[in-house]
């Protein structure tokens, strides 16, 4: 009877000693992101409502322009998710047109392959101060809610800082998340002015060997092209995994667009770079670039390719 007892008390004990860890671990997180987070997915298998939860926490924020205080809090946002799952974050941090710019840089706090090569993954987090492309006239210089084009690009990263298994990866990996991508041709702006500068700006031991840059991937009607300016071959690379994850008929292997988007610095570095990109969006630089029209499916494809063609 007493070894009964002493048995119930140690298992109590255990109880009580997961649950606190486990609300430690789990405290901080968004509340809709803890729901999904703690459901029976496994947890190092990309997760689309994890990530699309990711993207509407940042729609909540409202537009998040360049040094707006929605832009400070999704900084914010973005540096407390990667710490908790043991990223570092680094601010690099410039003035362009008397206004702060702040790329933020994340690698993993125990790098398991200190002398791979860097595969460097990267998304813009602005959005757009004016929706100039708007079909309303009225509403031109009202900002862009920036779901697809900003959100849905860091949401994958979020996701992929969370499930990645670094142990299986041949290469060094670095989330960049780029500042003042979006607001070209506004008030003298050029595009990708935060990737131009990291470009322009890398030290030796930091210079990534491969760059693939995401952008506008959470479309619910999803299509997604071979970019013009794309290096061919990690392309292809990229739309093989596609096809083998049966992914076929929205990662299309034709080639449609040529973007000016946030590989380009890095290829003109001499850099192998890729943009996925799903430029057949019709919100896009509107009022109406909203999360309802994305979905978890099409993040989770996204982030599916990414994670396999990282842990193989």
């Amino acid at each position: 009877m007493r070894r009964n007892r002493v048995e119930l008390i140690l298992l109590l004990m255990l109880a009580s000693a997961v649950a606190w860890f486990g609300w430690l671990g789990y405290g901080m997180l968004p509340p809709q992101i803890l729901e999904i987070f703690t459901g029976p997915k496994s947890p190092h298998t990309f997760d689309g409502e994890v990530a699309l939860a990711h993207a509407q926490y940042q729609c909540d924020l409202g537009p998040r322009p360049v040094n707006t205080e929605a832009h400070r809090q999704l900084q914010q946002y973005i540096t407390e998710q990667l710490t908790q799952l043991k990223w570092e974050v680094e601010r690099q941090t410039f003035t362009y047109k008397d206004t702060p710019v702040v790329n933020l840089i994340a690698r993993p706090a125990e790098d398991p392959r200190p002398d791979a090569p860097i595969l460097l993954i990267g998304a813009h987090y602005d959005t757009r101060r004016r929706a100039d492309r708007d079909p309303d006239p009225a509403r031109r210089d009202e900002p862009v809610p920036g779901a697809n084009d900003g959100a849905s690009g860091v949401a994958v990263l979020l996701e992929l800082a969370r499930v990645l298994d670094l142990d299986r990866s041949s290469y060094r990996i670095r989330l960049a998340f780029f500042d003042a991508e979006d607001n070209g041709r506004l008030d003298e702006w050029e595009f990708i002015v935060g990737s131009t500068y990291m470009a322009e700006h890398l030290e030796p031991e930091d210079r990534p060997d491969l760059v693939i840059v995401i952008d506008m991937i959470g479309d619910a009607d999803q299509q997604i092209y071979m970019e013009r300016n794309s290096y061919f071959k990690l392309q292809q690379q990229l739309w093989e995994i596609a096809h083998r994850l049966n992914y076929g008929d929205v990662f299309i292997p034709e080639f449609k667009w040529s973007i000016l988007d946030d590989h380009m610095p890095f290829l003109k570095a001499g850099i192998p770079a890729v943009d996925i990109i799903d430029f057949d969006y019709p919100y896009w630089h509107t009022v109406e670039d909203t999360c309802d029209k994305l979905s978890a499916e099409s993040l989770e494809r996204v982030g599916r390719v990414l994670e396999v063609f990282i842990e193989e």
